[in-house]
């Protein structure tokens, strides 16, 4: 508890310790300290830019380079900090406008600047370093460099506009962050970039960065001044003498703990965790094979042990049968009467003496009359002669049988001829049915309150019957709305020579019959959509669904309703052929595009290169008539040509993108064009798989079709497979050419990627146009297989 509170103590006479110190380190003049003495706390305003500043959310305190300098300023000044974020610096320089802040650390002077901020001598100087892949320990010169080696740097920034002003040699690559600059240079998109010392400190402890290093220094240093405010000399003063009274030791600590690049360690490694995960990998391989041989000898042991307890139990089973029997008789829930010639009973179960009210003891001996009062004796012996003759058939009737109570008990009896030992009896099963019996009147009931619930729909409610296999199927129930559906009334409907097919238009009696045929023969449900004809000829679309239902093995019965949908169909049809016209704008569109694109390309291919070929020519002949008088007017011409040759290319490609010339060679020689491009800026190999003789004549509007349909999936791959080879496959199957592509990246899944997939609807909508199909088969992890299939043209004209 006392170390607590010391601590705490401690912590709130700190501020009083360090003022009670300043005298010691740093020598203030009477006026100086006065001035301090009435600014005892000072806002100080920084960029959030690491690794100058930043706020730490876990310990929710601001650390970096500046926050450590003034940490160490504080020491010597009687003063305390408050600090103030912002996230670039035209937000600082309006918080200085609007007075919240009086210094800020970290600034580079400026002619703009001067005009807001005193500046402080530099504290710090921060150089523009080149950045490149490991080229031992050469050092590259800028002058050296020439127009085909790519530099990438963060635009707009200084250092751009000094690599602009000073190195025409240079060819740039804007980029939006440093970050991007470096991935650029891993990427093979540029050769060097140019980072500053303190952002290539941060992201060289990054693995992703490992391989880089520093290979020159642009030349261009940044100069970290403190900016304080200008209606305050006296705090740039103080300022000033505090920075040169502060040990070289310290700067250069704060230099090398947030400046020097840290290479990462071995946990950022990927060549060590590539191992580990061998090495994880082979343990689990182990693990499984372990694992599989104990589950084989658990499920032989398993296996024994069921054995034995069937064994076991058959055992049992044999030893109880006679029990069981038994028993089964005493318990059974069917009442079970012993009776003999003379309608005495010589035995009853307790199921019998429950439902009659009775104990067993006390119905022995007793007449049948007695619970039957139905059963005279004249009655019972001509029961008794009409079993025993049958001998092994039961004879069964419905009955009411007396209770004690005096009450009836609605009952099924049956009657079955006995032999025991010398003995003859009439085995008597009483069955109470009266819960059977109200809900056989509860069935009734329901029954008809649906036929009226039926004949209340509107539409037409039917029942179709087939009680055996092959046997003619027929009407079992039509409701009352027929009449109001059709015009005709139901028994009219449900005659054999009538029927509902009678309704059906001639142009779709053959597709109401197969299917009608189709679900009978198979006993399931039966759908159809089509147009049917009223009573007073007219035309409306109907929707029949029934489903199937199996009464026993054999009787099956359909169960279903007609709709009238004219209204919906007419919607539908509607749609459709909107759809159409949409379908034929959307290809009408494509066409003229293509064909604009070829028009532009033939343009450009043309018309630039002639001017591109005058402006060559011409700088030729300069080069000729004064080249010898002025060696940097040479420079400068073959400068002039090298960028001129550059615009022939860019010409070519800008052309090729509008319209590959060499889809004129076929769209075979196409494919393969396409997939070496691919294949040599992804670096991922591509199969290419053409047929060898000439293909079938191709218009040129699906031969460009298939080609933006394969640049598409290229892409595709391209961007989301992360594929290691891809297959392309073109193949003539009957009337029909087949393009496939096939890669062996992660894959998805089509149903859930086809609403977000613009790509694929693109694809699909392309290949719709030209009168094709499109498939897609693909699995999560098990790469993807785009398949398209159009008709060939002079299989289209034959047809």
């Amino acid at each position: 508890m006392r170390q607590v509170l010391f601590g705490g103590l401690l912590v709130l006479l700190s501020p009083w310790l360090w003022a009670a110190a300043a005298g010691d380190g740093l020598a203030l003049d009477e006026s100086q300290r006065a001035w301090l003495a009435e600014h005892p706390r000072l806002r100080v305003g920084v960029v959030l830019q690491a690794p100058y500043a930043e706020f730490t959310r876990r310990q929710q305190q601001l650390s970096g380079l500046n926050v450590e300098l003034f940490e160490a300023l504080g020491k010597s000044l009687p003063v305390q900090f408050s600090w103030r974020g912002y996230p670039d610096q035209q937000a600082l320089e309006e918080a200085l406008r609007a007075g919240k802040v009086d210094l800020a650390p970290g600034l580079s002077q400026t002619p703009a600047g001067l005009r807001q901020w005193l500046y402080s001598d530099p504290y710090l100087r921060i150089p523009h370093l080149l950045v490149g892949e490991r080229l031992g320990t050469v050092a590259i010169e800028l002058e050296q460099l020439g127009a085909t080696d790519v530099i990438a740097t963060r635009m707009p920034s200084s250092a751009a506009d000094y690599l602009r002003s000073n190195y025409f040699n240079l060819r740039l690559l804007p980029q939006p962050s440093d970050r991007q600059a470096l991935q650029a240079v891993l990427e093979q998109q540029a050769r060097f970039a140019v980072v500053d010392q303190a952002q290539l400190s941060r992201l060289s402890q990054e693995s992703e960065f490992a391989t880089l290093q520093v290979v020159g220094d642009v030349g261009l240093p940044q100069l970290l001044r403190i900016g304080t405010r200008r209606d305050w000399p006296q705090l740039a003063t103080i300022i000033d003498e505090a920075l040169h009274a502060l040990p070289a030791q310290t700067l250069e600590q704060l230099q090398s703990r947030w400046l020097t690049a840290q290479k990462p360690g071995i946990k950022d490694s990927p060549r060590f965790w590539r191992n580990l995960s061998l090495l994880l990998g082979t343990l689990l391989l182990v693990s499984l094979a372990l694992l599989a041989v104990l589950r084989r000898q658990r499920s032989r042991l398993e296996h024994r042990l069921l054995d034995a307890r069937q064994a076991l139990a058959l055992r049992e089973a044999a030893e109880e049968a006679l029990r069981l029997t038994q028993f089964s008789i005493d318990h059974s829930t069917v009442g079970i009467l012993w009776v003999n010639w003379d309608s005495h009973i010589r035995y009853a179960n307790r199921a019998v003496a429950q439902m009659l009210g009775y104990s067993s003891e006390a119905l022995v001996e007793r007449p049948l009359e007695l619970i039957e009062p139905n059963l005279s004796m004249d009655r019972w012996l001509n029961l008794w002669r009409r079993v025993r003759s049958r001998d092994e058939a039961a004879l069964s009737f419905e009955s009411n049988c007396l209770r004690a109570d005096g009450s009836l008990m609605p009952a099924d009896v049956s009657l079955s001829f006995l032999r025991f030992r010398d003995a003859e009896y009439l085995v008597v099963y009483i069955t109470d049915v009266t819960e059977r019996r109200r809900a056989h009147a509860a069935l009734e009931e329901s029954e008809a309150r649906l036929k009226g619930i039926a004949s209340n729909v509107p539409g037409l409610v039917f029942r179709l019957e087939r009680p055996l296999p092959g046997a003619p199927v027929d009407f079992a129930y039509i409701s009352e709305g027929s009449e109001q559906l059709v015009g005709y009334p139901s028994a009219q409907i449900m005659a054999a020579d009538f029927g509902i097919r009678s309704l059906v238009h001639p142009d779709d009696r053959a597709r109401y019959h197969t299917t009608q045929d189709a679900a009978i023969a198979a006993a399931s449900d039966w759908q159809w959509q089509g147009r049917i004809l009223t009573r007073d000829g007219r035309v409306r679309w109907a929707d029949i669904k029934a489903r199937a239902r199996h009464l026993d093995d054999e009787h099956v019965v359909w169960d279903g309703m007609v709709w009238d949908i004219s209204e919906n169909k007419q919607i539908e049809l509607q749609l459709a052929e909107s759809r159409a016209q949409l379908r034929d704008l959307s290809a009408h569109l494509e066409s003229v595009r293509e064909e604009e694109k070829a028009r532009i390309a033939r343009e450009v291919h043309d018309e630039l290169g002639q001017v591109l070929t005058v402006l060559k020519l011409e700088t030729s002949m300069c080069e000729l008539a004064y080249g010898e008088l002025d060696g940097g007017l040479r420079e400068r011409l073959e400068s002039m040509k090298k960028l001129i040759a550059n615009l022939f290319q860019l010409v070519r490609d800008v052309a090729t993108a509008l319209r590959p010339p060499i889809l004129d060679a076929g769209i075979a020689s196409a494919i393969e064009w396409q997939a070496r491009r691919f294949e040599a800026r992804s670096q991922i190999p591509c199969l290419v798989e053409v047929p060898e003789q000439q293909l079938p004549a191709l218009s040129d509007a699906k031969a460009i079709g298939l080609f933006r349909v394969l640049q598409e999936a290229l892409t595709n791959v391209l961007r989301h497979a992360q594929a290691h080879t891809v297959a392309v496959r073109l193949s003539v199957e009957g009337d029909q050419l087949c393009l496939s592509v096939s890669d062996d990246g992660r894959g998805f899944d089509p149903q859930a990627a086809r609403a977000q997939s613009f790509g694929l609807v693109g694809m699909r909508e392309r290949v719709l146009m030209l009168g094709g199909t499109l498939h897609i088969d693909s699995q999560p992890g098990e790469g993807v297989t785009l398949s398209v299939r159009v008709a060939l043209d002079d299989q289209e004209e034959n047809a």
